[in-house]
């Protein structure tokens, strides 16, 4: 199906129209679909400057990519599946940058905020608590666990220890119900 897009060539009362090339027809699609977009960008990320700059690094993307586009197909398609992978690796990258891992023996830093203060005495002591807990778990426990606390996926971690999946989870489960156990009376 070859569709033509036209482009006005001057704007007296006859009207000329010339077929558009596959460029011009690639730009006229692109500003075309820009409200769309941002309304898909604003779904994803339900921030509206997030959403800004993710149509932005969308649009760019495409403009750097139009020769990988081929001309009569799904368009539309084509920038909503660009916008949808720049939303998950900008979102991989967040969480990749927010990751600390603990190389720590005593794992001391497990979960700790950079900016956490103590409000209170008590909440200083339950800290201590739960950290004590986390830190009598056997080292083939504590580290699976610390690595999901800190945001990792369980076959990155399956990767990174060089453990079967299976491994991974049965221990960070036994971890959790260890320490729900221990830590019964911080609920």
């Amino acid at each position: 199906m070859n569709i033509n897009l036209f482009k006005v060539t001057n704007m007296n009362n006859s009207i000329p129209l010339t077929p558009m090339g596959d460029d011009q027809r690639f730009q006229h699609d692109l500003v075309s679909l820009q409200d769309e977009l941002l309304r898909y960008a604003y779904k994803l990320t339900m921030d509206r400057d997030e959403a800004y700059d993710l149509l932005q690094e969308t649009s760019l993307k495409a403009l750097d990519n139009r020769d990988k586009y081929t001309p009569d197909t799904n368009f539309k398609g084509w920038m909503y599946t660009i916008m949808r992978n720049i939303f998950i690796n900008n979102y991989r990258k967040v969480v990749r940058d927010q990751t600390f891992v603990d190389h720590t023996d005593n794992l001391f830093h497990l979960s700790q905020s950079q900016d956490a203060g103590f409000a209170t005495t008590e909440s200083a002591y339950d800290t201590k608590e739960i950290r004590r807990a986390v830190n009598s778990l056997p080292r083939e426990y504590r580290v699976p666990f610390a690595m999901h606390v800190s945001g990792f996926k369980y076959r990155e971690i399956a990767d990174k220890l060089s453990l079967p999946l299976g491994t991974v989870k049965s221990r960070i489960f036994f971890t959790r119900q260890r320490l729900q156990a221990q830590l019964k009376d911080f609920r």
